[in-house]
């Protein structure tokens, strides 16, 4: 990684003669003045060559990496214009990382570029040692349950899954087969992905499964800068049940995100699921990452998936609801649309046809 260059303090030489000072104390007083006034000014220029640094360094990652090589061309250079307006200088670190996100994602329209500082105390990901980074991440998912906050079964026999985010496929295998084993005898279900901002694509092809009865080529992910495309496949046996020929409801919101949008899209494609909530974020480009001066994590998209069934991906679109609510009223919608359902194919359930119908007029009160 580059490292920032060095700034060589200029000597000064101070001229009092031509000044009056009525006594020492105002003397020193006005020294005191003067060399704050000198180091404020000179902490400035290094901030600024310190971030002319730093862009430069973002925008080479970025021409050498982003998936689209016109809007990385213009991206750098774009950056290295803002390196003269000096528009990143008069802001903190953490400040300096957040403007710099939201300024790539305006002017890609990419809203999977992602700066972040870290502090001194802070841990950074270790990018050498991707086995101990990755037994570190295992172990703090393993904290939060691998993104599984909660599986209850509704009224009606309906199976939900409260899920957050998409860890480490390996590490979080359990953890979706307890979940799937759970709602297995379920008529229906539904995953509440409104708070999932996304996460491994290997976790998204390891649930996709489950509502596969055979293993199906899912996408292609093409890789500019590694100049090579995978294919991304699901997988015959899983280590739960597989979910199979039941209704699928998955409720979205506007932070639904990345591998999220994409459970989403793909089992809405292929008619297994139905989406509720709201249009998703639209970010659908994997990411690679890159540490900068040994403080900020990168994120560049240096990719594009391509699934097989639509020949298209959910990029700066997002996923668009088959029912389109706010997010506060997915849930209660999404049961109300599984219990019609019910009472349509005539499956059986704890409750008789009257309580189900009781049940669905008192949900539509709360709507």
């Amino acid at each position: 990684m580059g490292k920032l260059n060095q700034i060589t303090k200029s000597s000064v030489i101070f001229h009092f003669n031509k000044i009056k000072i009525k006594n020492v104390k105002n003397l020193f007083l006005f020294f005191l003045y003067f060399m704050s006034t000198f180091s404020f000014g000179q902490s400035l220029d290094t901030i600024q060559q310190n971030r002319a640094n730093l862009l430069t360094e973002i925008g080479e990652k970025i021409k050498d990496n982003y998936i689209f090589a016109d809007i990385a061309l213009k991206t750098d250079s774009l950056l290295n214009l803002e390196i003269k307006t000096a528009n990143f200088k008069n802001l903190t670190n953490e400040e300096f990382a957040k403007k710099i996100t939201t300024y790539l994602r305006t002017v890609t329209k990419d809203k999977h570029f992602f700066v972040k500082y870290f502090s001194d105390n802070q841990t950074k990901p270790n990018i050498v040692n991707e086995k101990e980074q990755q037994k570190s991440d295992n172990f703090s998912n393993s904290l939060e349950n691998f993104g599984f906050e909660n599986i209850k079964r509704l009224d009606g026999n309906i199976g939900y899954i409260n899920f957050k985010g998409f860890a480490e496929p390996k590490a979080s295998e359990t953890a979706l087969a307890s979940a799937m084993n759970f709602i297995a005898n379920t008529n229906s279900s539904i995953i509440d992905l409104r708070e999932n901002r996304g996460g491994d694509g290997g976790m998204l092809l390891q649930f996709c499964s489950y509502f596969f009865n055979n293993k199906i080529k899912l996408y292609d992910a093409y890789y500019r800068n590694k100049g090579k495309n995978i294919e991304n496949w699901t997988r015959n046996k899983v280590k739960g049940t597989k979910y199979l020929n039941k209704q699928v409801y998955i409720l979205t919101s506007k932070n639904t995100f990345s591998a999220a949008e994409g459970l989403s899209y793909f089992l809405q494609s292929y008619g297994i699921a139905k989406v509720i909530g709201e249009q998703t974020g639209g970010a659908a480009n994997p990411v690679d990452h890159f540490i900068i001066d040994n403080k900020y994590l990168l994120l560049v998209p240096n990719g594009k998936i391509t699934a097989m069934l639509t020949k298209n991906n959910w990029e700066q679109i997002g996923v668009i609801p088959n029912e389109i609510v706010k997010k506060e009223s997915a849930l209660t919608k999404a049961h109300i649309i599984a219990l019609n359902e019910l009472l349509k194919i005539r499956n059986k359930t704890e409750l008789s046809e009257t309580e189900i119908r009781e049940l669905i007029h008192k949900l539509e009160k709360e709507l």
